[in-house]
C-alpha cells in the first residue's frame, strides 16, 4: 500500500511523460492518502515517514519549474517560493519517527529531504549528512538507484572523481534510466570533460519521459558543447536533494 501511494505521488512530482513536469493533483492526491493512512496507523513509523517524506518533497513543487514550466534545479530555485507550512510538518513527522527507534527507508528518505529543507541557501546543505543517510538507506533498502543517489552526495563530499567512478559502476544496471546518464553527464562536465559531458546529456534526453525534462537534457548537452575550452565552475547535481528510492522524486 505504502508503495503504491508513493508511485502515485512520484508520478505527480516528474511525471513518466507529457507536456507537463508536475502534475499537481497526483501530488494532491498522494499526501492525502498518507494522511489517511497516517490517521489509521498513527504508531506505524514508515507510514509517518512516507507522509513526512511527501510533505518535504512536495514543499518545493512551486520553485522546481519556472513561469514557462521548464524545470529548475534544486541549487537554483528559490526557497522563499517553498511550502513553509509543509515543511514545519515534515520536520515533526521526522522527529516522531527518529523518537520511535525503528528505522526504514521511508523515513531515511524524509530524513534526506528535511536535511535538504533546512539549509538556507544550496551552499549550506549538510552534504556529510545526507552522504550518511544515503549509506543508512543502501543497507536498508540497497538499490542501484539508491547508489546513484548516494554518488550524488559523495561528490559534493570528496568531490567528482569518486563519484564518477562509484556511477560508472551502476552502467549496467542502469543503462535505460534518465537519470543515470544525467549524473554522469553533470560529474564529467565538472570534470572538465565536455565532449563526453554532452554525449551523457544527449544519452539522457533521448531517455527523458515528460518534454519538458528532455528539452532540460538537450540545452544542458548543448551547453557542454559551448564550454569543451574550459570546465564549468558552478556546482549544479543533477539530482540534488535525490532521496528516493523510485527515480520520480528528482529535483
Amino acid at each position: 500500500m505504502l508503495a503504491v501511494v508513493y508511485l502515485v505521488f512520484n508520478e505527480g512530482y516528474t511525471a513518466s511523460g507529457g507536456p507537463r513536469l508536475v502534475r499537481p493533483e497526483l501530488c494532491a492526491e498522494a499526501i492525502r492518502l498518507g494522511r489517511l493512512l497516517a490517521a489509521l496507523m498513527p504508531d506505524e513509523p514508515e507510514v509517518l515517514g512516507l507522509l513526512a517524506l511527501m510533505l518535504l518533497t512536495d514543499a518545493r513543487r512551486a520553485a522546481r519549474v519556472d513561469a514557462a514550466g521548464e524545470r529548475v534545479l534544486l541549487a537554483d530555485q528559490d526557497r522563499s517560493r517553498w511550502d513553509r507550512a509543509a515543511i514545519v510538518e515534515g520536520h515533526e513527522l521526522v522527529r516522531r519517527c527518529l523518537r520511535r527507534g525503528r528505522p526504514g527507508p521511508y523515513q531515511v528518505q524524509a530524513a534526506i529531504q528535511a536535511v535538504h529543507t533546512d539549509a538556507a541557501t544550496a551552499g549550506d546543505t549538510d552534504w556529510r549528512q545526507i552522504l550518511a543517510l544515503y549509506d543508512q538507506l543502501l543497507a536498508l533498502a540497497p538499490s542501484p538507484v539508491v547508489a546513484l543517489n548516494r554518488a550524488v552526495a559523495l561528490a559534493e563530499v570528496t568531490g567528482p572523481p569518486t563519484a564518477l567512478a562509484a556511477v560508472s559502476g551502476l552502467a549496467c544496471d542502469l543503462a535505460g534510466y534518465a537519470q543515470f546518464h544525467a549524473v554522469r553527464a553533470d560529474l564529467l562536465r565538472r570534470l572538465g570533460r565536455g565532449r563526453e559531458a554532452a554525449a551523457a546529456y544527449a544519452d539522457a534526453a533521448r531517455r527523458a519521459g515528460s518534454e519538458p525534462e528532455r528539452r532540460f537534457f538537450e540545452r544542458a548537452a548543448a551547453a557542454s558543447r559551448s564550454e569543451l575550452s574550459a570546465p564549468a565552475s558552478r556546482v549544479a547535481p543533477t539530482r540534488p536533494e535525490g532521496a528516493a528510492t523510485d527515480d520520480r522524486s528528482d529535483g
